[in-house]
């Protein structure tokens, strides 16, 4: 999107940023509005450049820091992340690691596990199986919906045993 930026709307994203600036704006919508009325913006391209000035979205962190991010408060989890994130880069060098703002997704050809600190004592592992019966640990997604098909809720690094690990191999190899 930031290749046609200057195309279509005639700034670079620094110019729109530096023009950003100079408001006294502080929420989205503020900035959204601003874009699209003064300057005839569409909503992709202001939606696009509102995100980059505010920083709001993934792309504008570093791995590290969408990482360290999720974890400010929750730093009981921190081990358990670093359990599962190592094992997980494990299966192979196809493993690709997304971070976003609140999860960490694991991918091969298609997604297969999402890591997740929904609470402060808990993390939420999602995965994605083709044809699993889901049992009492081995729970329906909840609140991953599409994105994934079962959940497992972990409060404690000894609950990545080799049950746990198993299923994280088996979604890894239903994803390739």
């Amino acid at each position: 999107m930031e290749q046609n930026l200057l195309e279509k709307t005639g700034k670079t994203l620094e110019q729109w940023k530096t023009l950003l600036a100079t408001q006294s704006f502080s929420k989205y919508g503020e900035f959204m509005n601003f874009l699209k009325k003064e300057h005839n913006v569409t909503h992709g391209f202001a939606n696009f450049i509102t995100l980059k000035y505010r920083e709001a979205d993934a792309a504008s962190f570093s791995t590290e820091d969408l990482i360290t991010n999720q974890y400010l408060g929750k730093d009981s989890l921190k081990a358990v992340f670093n359990q599962l994130n190592q094992t997980i880069q494990k299966f192979g060098p196809d493993v690709t690691i997304a971070p976003k703002k609140s999860a960490v997704s694991y991918k091969v050809q298609r997604q297969f596990a999402l890591i997740k600190p929904s609470t402060k004592t808990r993390i939420d592992l999602g995965l994605k199986f083709n044809d699993k019966a889901h049992t009492q640990r081995l729970e329906t997604s909840g609140p991953f919906g599409a994105m994934c098909t079962h959940r497992v809720q972990i409060t404690d690094i000894k609950q990545v045993d080799d049950e746990l690990v198993n299923w994280l191999k088996d979604a890894y190899q239903e994803a390739k």
